[in-house]
């Protein structure tokens, strides 16, 4: 362990509590922003289980004075034995089982590509049995089960008891755990045991590899050890955003990164800091801007290898100002555009952390729906995620279901280095919702001068689907004004309103570090989580 006079100065943002204290933790001790968020991000796969895991995909952006910003792509392509096939005479991929498992879980690959890039980059030195091990304990000695667990539980139970593994990872005598129980993985702490003895590569090509392997094919999941032999993480340049008050960084495909900068292009051109936070011509152009972006979204966006063969534009090239000023002119801010439907829910966590040398993390991990798949392998305790289920079985369709194929990803972390020397990170979870709400954040921070915590809180909107929702309306908390919400449906809008501090709208968080060396952050009273800062 590191000499904690060595602590560096930072800030933590994170959906679960716990985690953010592990990465203040880190910080203390000497780490850096990225060992801090490898030790954020194991400790909310074991107290957030419902939201993520080991055995779903994640994606890293990562600044560094020296280098800029990287992109880290830990998103796992389709097993190559799966096809569309398998599916005949179904009208979808199930949701759940082991034919929802079929794509590879790559969040470890991530963690490892990361914890390199800390070694090599900005001299890191914490071990990994360090960095692991506060999950190892909140594994092995339990966690306080949150009401957001239990009331994902109790809502999703009929449709994953009987999945392979689940009732014996999740359930307490065969029943969804009470909030406050106390909840157990000793399977898991093993797992993270094996991780910081053996490497994080042991999950792809090693003992635990095969452990993992054999337990899928059990499960009746097409991944195969050569499946997992196959795969790395990419490292990768990440999309950037010209806004008028800085530079705005996000990931590429197979993610929604796109459709994050689409809509703060657009809302920079129609000048949303002449509005006020809470007015219908603020959310009528975030969510006009949105349609617009979505329409982009559902035409090109998929594994980016594809995406090329087929002659799709670069997505850089939709950033460029020409593309950017053309669609905010068709924006019309008296009348509500044409809407289809959304991609569909994502259960999802987003975690910030910088450091006081301005090394910044934004971290988004998720198994796609609660609980992914439901499959626990039975050997390691991992929830296996079911993000192959977002392929389409219609052979037309961009994102159609083939071999060794990455699915598109509502998935995106933001980041923003602004003109006047503040570094930003920022984010959000929840499909559809995740660009709008980092639209909210942002243009309430950056552009409207709010503070981070009030960012996050100010009421929100959402224009079609989230993560245990179907409806493709116009949600709005209640909180708005009633002369906001009669204007927006004058507009056209089909508004539907939702409770105080909804779930539905997503855990937000939000971390800056002033060119003065202060931090201000913000994290989401929806969630059960909390800024640390030292």
């Amino acid at each position: 362990m590191a000499n904690p006079s060595r602590g560096t100065r930072g800030m933590a943002v994170a959906p679960h509590s716990l985690a953010s204290q592990s990465a203040l933790a880190v910080l203390r001790e000497g780490g850096n922003a990225v060992e801090a968020m490898i030790a954020a991000t194991a400790t909310i796969a074991v107290v957030y289980p419902h939201m993520n895991g080991i055995g779903g995909d994640s994606f890293w952006l990562v600044r560094t004075p020296a280098d800029g910003v990287i992109g880290i792509d830990a998103c796992g392509a389709s097993a190559a034995g799966v096809s569309r096939a398998d599916y005949a005479g179904k009208p979808a991929i199930p949701f759940r089982g082991g034919s929802a498992a079929i794509t590879v879980a790559a969040t470890m690959s991530g963690w490892n590509a990361a914890y390199r890039h800390s070694i090599e980059k900005l001299g890191g030195r914490l071990p990994l049995s360090r960095l692991l091990e506060d999950a190892i304990h909140y594994a092995k000695s339990g966690i306080a089960v949150t009401y957001s667990q239990h009331m994902n539980t109790t809502k999703k139970l009929a449709e994953l008891k009987d999945i392979h593994g689940f009732a014996g990872a999740f359930l307490i005598d065969g029943k969804p755990p009470a909030t406050g129980d106390v909840f157990l993985q000793p399977r898991m702490g093993a797992t993270f045991e094996q991780l910081a003895h053996a490497g994080l590569d042991d999950y792809y090509r090693g003992d635990l590899a095969r452990a993992i392997a054999k337990d899928l094919a059990t499960a009746q999941s097409p991944v195969t050890l050569a499946d997992l032999e196959a795969h790395q993480a990419l490292i990768r340049r990440p999309l950037e955003l010209a806004h008028s008050l800085g530079r705005v960084y996000n990931m590429p495909p197979p993610t929604q990164g796109l459709v994050s900068l689409l809509i703060l292009g657009q809302m920079d051109r129609l000048g949303i800091a002449r509005f006020d936070h809470l007015s219908a011509d603020y959310v009528h152009a975030a969510v006009e801007a949105t349609k617009r972006a979505f329409r982009v979204r559902d035409r090109f966006i998929t594994d980016p290898e594809v995406m090329r063969k087929n002659g799709a534009p670069d997505p850089q090239s939709l950033l460029e100002g020409a593309y950017l000023d053309a669609e905010a002119a068709k924006i019309d801010m008296a009348k509500a555009a044409p809407w289809g439907a959304g991609k569909g829910p994502a259960d999802t966590i987003w975690m910030g952390v910088i450091d006081g040398q301005g090394n910044a993390v934004s971290l988004i991990q998720s198994i796609y729906h609660e609980f992914g798949s439901g499959v626990v392998l039975g050997g390691t305790g991992i929830n296996w995620q079911n993000r192959g289920a977002s392929f389409s079985l219609d052979p037309q369709h961009i994102n159609t279901l083939e071999p060794r194929k990455k699915p598109f990803h509502t998935l995106n972390p933001a980041l923003a280095l602004l003109d006047d020397g503040r570094v930003m990170v920022y984010g959000n979870m929840g499909g559809d919702g995740q660009p709008q709400s980092q639209s909210a954040v942002f243009t309430r921070t950056a552009v409207l001068g709010m503070n981070p915590q009030d960012a996050i809180a100010a009421p929100r909107w959402l224009l079609g689907r989230t993560w245990g929702q179907t409806s493709d309306t116009l949600k709005l908390e209640g909180r708005f004004p009633a002369a906001t919400v009669e204007e927006l449906r004058r507009r056209g809008h089909d508004v539907e309103m939702y409770p105080d501090f909804d779930e539905t709208l997503g855990h937000a968080g939000c971390v800056i570090r002033h060119p003065n060396g202060n931090f201000e952050g913000g994290f989401d009273p929806r969630s059960d989580g909390g800024v640390a800062a030292w």
